[in-house]
């Protein structure tokens, strides 16, 4: 390998920069996690190539013999993982490598600095795994061409983990990747034969690659005897004799019954690039028409892309063993995008491209089989295990809720997975299913009612529920952002339908007391004059103004149309920056109330428009609403107070 002028110095990004420090100076908890991570991207890179020469054969050079070769030299105290994969251009090292451009960095940041134990095993959910390489070196190079490049040129990269690193062009006879560790001397317990070998069997045993190793002190010594330059030799610059050192086997295709839960573990910890143990798994082959096999896992902590639209989400497509493509939408729903897998088909052609997966009827098959098996975990863990499905609920129920509206097939399903708070126990955990709720609902009760809030303490104190509470009829606490279109497409639940308590005309039926009703009867004609004039009084503000038997505590409350977006549906559009129809809605009045009273019997014109004002306001902010105009509430709420007359 030869270097050509132009050697440039870049500074990393703040975040990098940031990050570097950490990984230097503060992770010490299982270092050997670095090795895993780089061999983790050498198999990557290894699967990209095997899937781009299905249409581009020219892009094994002539060498369809793919591996990953793990080197240490002990004299010049480096450790080489070096990979004859897809390689990388300029462009895709200084995107990859010199930047961090992906979603979850900055929490990844937080979650260490908020982590006095500064757990590396954070690493692996937050995507940065390269970086891990500075935890045991104090400076690391990097040395890639892409497959397939019109000549030799490569590109090198090069940090000492001190907020900046270099790149520059050199040559390299063979396509791929080596990572070159400068270790620190404190690590040279990863020059270890033993130590390396161990590592590797331990988390790596199952990449598909063989992982070759050969211990040799100084074989990359040059002709020279230049030994700062020769720890750099990549291995194809001789021919040692190599040993595989991992099983290299699919584990998917072997039996269950000759699989240990360690194996299960680390295979998922390779395939889902995670250092957690999996919450729960599926192994299975499914045979038919169609014959494929499948192992899917469920992560216990959502990946930290989980929400990034671009990215590649799920389940790795093998054919016959063969790498395809990753995160395949069309084999598995996004609303179950936290699983991670594989799933491998003996029906489906290996040059299989996007637009054959999305036409072939072997694809329906395999999803609605993958579909299934997921759904039959879950349930069954909701069923006999509901600590680990309640772990599973907190990490991933927003995204599974997703299926009420995205998975029409499938909705009554996912409707039995779902979890909410309720006013049953008032509690911020969501363990409360829609079967418990019908369970426990009133002899005469024919609605699960909910209520939707910006947050759990919102929702807990919403006026509409206190009539509720009185007759002890439990509500639904909706507070996730998902739930407005979840209940726009659930619209029933073992034939109950969902109804929202601030929506309509309190209509309890025969829940409702007669004694209630008359009293109603008897407000509405006392007070008709005054909703008449609070109604002047706001004019366009409201669509109509009325008594109430739905407050006991609160003076006023806002009512909206049976078929009109709920406020909290509107305060999300205008936060996405959609434009929402005006709608008007209704304030109704609890007759019962000091304020009401004392409404009721003020004379002065602009004490009662002031005091009419303030009630709408009060129920606004009190469903967490925004005012439209803060100060007009502000002056008003003052000419009261200083009027010593605002009860």
């Amino acid at each position: 390998m030869s270097t050509s002028e132009g050697k440039q110095t870049r500074a990393f990004q703040t975040e990098v920069r940031q990050l570097l420090d950490l990984m230097i100076h503060s992770l010490y908890s299982n270092k050997e996690i670095f090795l895993r991570e780089l061999i983790s991207n050498a198999s990557d890179a290894a699967d990209k190539l095997r899937f781009e020469a299905i249409s581009n054969d020219g892009l094994y050079e002539g060498d369809s013999q793919i591996a990953i070769r793990v080197i240490f030299d002990k004299e010049a105290n480096t450790l080489t993982i070096s990979d004859n994969g897809i390689g990388m251009t300029a462009d895709e090292v200084t995107t990859n490598i010199g930047t961090i451009a992906r979603s979850g960095t900055k929490e990844f940041l937080q979650s260490l600095a908020a982590d006095q134990a500064k757990d590396a095993n954070l690493i692996g959910q937050f995507g940065v795994g390269f970086y891990s390489a500075f935890i045991v070196a104090d400076r690391v190079a990097l040395v890639t061409r892409k497959a397939g490049a019109a000549s030799h040129e490569a590109v090198r990269w090069e940090s000492a983990g001190n907020g900046e690193y270099t790149l520059e062009t050199v040559t390299k006879e063979s396509r791929g990747t080596d990572v070159i560790l400068h270790l620190k001397p404190e690590e040279k317990d990863f020059l270890d034969d033993w130590r390396v070998r161990s590592t590797i069997r331990k988390f790596s045993d199952h990449v598909s690659w063989p992982i070759l190793m050969l211990q040799s002190a100084g074989y990359a010594a040059d002709e020279e005897g230049d030994e700062d330059k020769s720890a750099e030799t990549t291995p194809e610059d001789k021919s040692p004799q190599w040993e595989t050192v991992n099983k290299a086997s699919a584990l998917w295709t072997r039996a269950k019954s000759e699989i240990t839960e360690e194996e299960y573990t680390e295979f998922y910890k390779h395939v889902g690039h995670d250092f957690e143990d999996p919450l729960a798994h599926i192994h299975a082959r499914l045979e038919g028409k169609y014959e494929y096999t499948v192992l899917l896992y469920v992560p216990k902590r959502a990946p930290f892309d989980l929400w990034d639209r671009d990215r590649k989400h799920g389940v790795k497509l093998y054919v016959r063993r063969v790498f395809i493509m990753e995160g395949a939408e069309d084999l598995m729903p996004r609303y179950m995008r936290f699983v991670r897998g594989v799933v491998d088909s003996t029906d489906l052609p290996l040059n299989v491209s996007r637009e054959i997966l999305q036409k072939n009827p072997a694809v329906d098959a395999i999803k609605k089989g993958m579909v299934g098996k997921v759904f039959s975990l879950l349930e069954d863990m909701a069923k006999n295990d509901a600590e680990k499905y309640q772990q599973f609920w907190d990490t991933f129920g927003v995204v599974l809720k997703e299926g009420v509206i995205e998975d029409f097939a499938h909705r009554e399903r996912v409707a039995k997975l779902l979890r909410f708070s309720s006013t049953h126990a008032d509690s911020k955990v969501q363990d409360v299913s829609l079967e418990a709720y019908v369970s426990r609902m009133k002899e005469q009760q024919k609605a699960i009612y909910y209520v939707n809030g910006e947050s759990l303490e919102a929702a807990r104190h919403h006026p509409h529920l206190e009539i509720f509470r009185k007759k002890g009829i439990e509500v639904l606490l909706l507070t996730d952002r998902v739930d407005e279109w979840l209940v726009n497409h659930l619209h029933e639940f073992d034939g109950k339908p969902l109804h929202s308590v601030a929506k309509g005309g309190l209509d309890l039926g025969e829940l409702e007391d007669e004694a209630d009703k008359k009293e109603l009867e008897k407000y509405q004609g006392e007070f008709k004059d005054l909703i008449e004039r609070v109604q002047t009084g706001l004019g366009e503000l409201v669509k109509e103004v009325r008594v109430t038997n739905r407050l006991t505590d609160s003076p006023s409350c806002l009512v909206s149309g049976e078929h009109d977006l709920s406020a909290s549906m509107e305060r999300i559009l205008r936060e996405a920056g959609q434009k929402t129809p005006s709608t008007k809605r209704t304030l109704e009045l609890n007759p019962a109330h000091p304020l009401v009273e004392r409404l009721k019997d003020e004379q002065d014109g602009q004490r009662f428009e002031d005091l009419s004002h303030i009630l709408f306001s009060q129920a606004l902010l009190s469903e967490g609403g925004q005012l439209a105009d803060p100060a007009d509430f502000v002056r008003r709420l003052n000419g009261l107070l200083l009027s010593g007359k605002t009860a």
